[in-house]
């Protein structure tokens, strides 16, 4: 059985979280731009072409966060931070799925709740990557 490599472990783990907020940030004006709408109570004033362009921008990223989850998937932690390694891919696929409910509620008009519900499954996924990476790390650099 070939040991993990550790090296390659936390440089692959560092690329996608690199990878993961460099996504987010470029998704992150479509997203305020919805939220704000819903803030102000303007949602209608979001044309249809606009909201169909900012669909797109969220399942391109989507897919992309797809990809890197499936890069996690495959990882070979340590033993001692397998643990983390599993809460990490539980946390980023849970991310995913509050991103895929994020496209849905904007796919007729958009669905205040069903956005708020997914921002919140986000945010709690977002707790749980961050925690996981956290723990790797203090464990990883002792």
């Amino acid at each position: 059985m070939v040991k993990p490599n550790l090296g390659f472990y936390v440089q692959k783990i560092n690329q996608i979280v690199t990878d993961t907020e460099k996504i987010g940030e470029e998704m992150n004006p479509s997203f305020e731009t919805i939220r704000e709408a819903i803030d102000n109570d303007q949602t209608t004033e979001i044309t249809e072409e606009k909201r169909q362009e900012i669909i797109q921008i969220f399942t391109t990223g989507t897919k992309q966060y797809q990809e890197m989850a499936q890069q996690i998937s495959q990882l070979r932690p340590t033993a001692r931070v397998l643990g983390f390694h599993k809460k990490l891919e539980t946390s980023y696929k849970e991310y995913i799925a509050g991103c895929e409910d994020m496209i849905q509620s904007l796919s007729d008009d958009i669905d205040v709740e069903a956005f708020d519900a997914a921002e919140k499954r986000q945010d709690k996924a977002s707790d749980g990557i961050s925690f996981a990476i956290s723990r790797m790390t203090n464990l990883l650099l002792k």
